[in-house]
């Protein structure tokens, strides 16, 4: 196991009925407070792991290409380069923090032939980056296909009538999944898991849709589970976590809040096609953690993890428009800070 790298041991369980699920905890499970590091873009790697190490944060997530960019983790200076990745490690290790997981988030359903291919290089570069830092973990979008082979333009498809738009997701599911079963055969040849962060304007936005493309092609697809963009869409986040983590497919979290502004949101809905920094026409916002919803609701969802057995970081990802990002991610540990447990559980000696 290279230094800066942490072993990801999943513990057994037994699962009884939709809603309950049980498990055994192994000694040392434990949710460390992470952050995707593209917030401090601007910051050098030394500079961005010193301010982290600072706020008592254990984790980093590395942008390595696609719409996260790769400020932190260029691929073409780390990959198949064992000097520069002990560098990296040695750094890591210097501020006591380690990688959860690497981010490339992109594409590779486009119906442009070369916008593909480059997300589906980079795709595959970072699963093999991660195989060589021994990180458990890429994450990124499922990808959106066009609605039919001419199309030239992602479509997604939110209502099944007229039937031409019925007929089109057909479609995209064929693509996707004869993509997605060669991407999870080939990472699980490397050892590494695929988190796909269930977004808009991609083939898998929901729970459901995820599960359909991991039963279609391996276990090594699974979710980055990202809150924010499930949470304007009305899915309950703890059932949805409880349902994820019955057959173990949270590979990775996003610790991101989102508010739903009812004053818009009864008037023009929540599918929202107004930009981000028009902040007062907008029916939801990417908050900070704890302006989205509270702490008893952040210790809730901790406390769901746990019991569904995920061991790995809640990584704070800020695009909060309303504030700096050093001030939201500050903001945001603090809150996590409170909910999360620091002692594996004890004899239930009660029981």
């Amino acid at each position: 196991m290279a230094v800066g790298a942490l072993p990801r041991e999943r513990p057994p369980r037994s699962i009884t009925g939709t809603a309950r699920v049980f498990i055994d905890f192994v000694p040392g499970m434990h949710m460390d407070i992470g952050v995707l590091t593209v917030a401090l873009a601007g910051e050098s790697q030394e500079d961005a792991f010193a301010y982290l190490e600072e706020q008592g944060v254990g984790a980093v997530e590395l942008g390595c290409g696609g719409f996260v960019g790769d400020d932190h983790l260029p691929p073409e200076t780390y990959l198949d380069d064992e000097d520069a990745q002990a560098e990296l490690l040695e750094l890591l290790d210097d501020h006591g923090l380690y990688i959860s997981g690497l981010s490339t988030h992109n594409n590779p359903l486009h119906p442009d032939e070369e916008t593909a291919s480059e997300a589906d290089a980079e795709l595959r570069d970072a699963i093999r980056l991660a195989s060589q830092l021994d990180v458990p973990v890429v994450n990124g979008f499922s990808g959106l296909p066009a609605g039919g082979p001419d199309d030239s333009v992602p479509n997604w498809i939110t209502a099944p009538w007229p039937p031409e738009h019925s007929e089109a997701l057909d479609y995209q599911w064929e693509v996707a999944v004869e993509y997605w079963a060669d991407l999870a055969a080939f990472a699980d040849d490397h050892g590494v898991d695929v988190g796909l962060e269930m977004h808009p304007n991609m083939l898998i936005y929901e729970p459901r849709g995820l599960l359909r493309l991991r039963e279609e092609t391996n276990e090594r697809i699974g979710a980055n589970y990202d809150p924010s963009h499930l949470i304007w869409q009305g899915i309950d986040i703890t059932d949805s976590i409880r349902l994820l983590g019955e057959t173990d497919a949270i590979h990775h979290f996003h610790a991101k809040d989102t508010r739903v502004y009812d004053a818009n949101a009864r008037e023009k809905g929540i599918l929202d096609t107004a930009p981000y920094t028009d902040e007062t026409d907008r029916s939801w916002l990417f908050r900070s953690i704890g302006y989205g919803h509270g702490e008893e609701f952040w210790k809730d969802v901790v406390s769901t993890l746990r019991m569904v057995g995920f061991d790995g970081a809640l990584s704070i990802e800020h695009e909060d428009s309303l504030t700096s990002a050093t001030e939201g991610l500050e903001k945001a540990i603090d809150v996590l800070e409170r909910a999360v447990f620091e002692t594996t559980p004890g004899d239930a000696y009660w029981a």
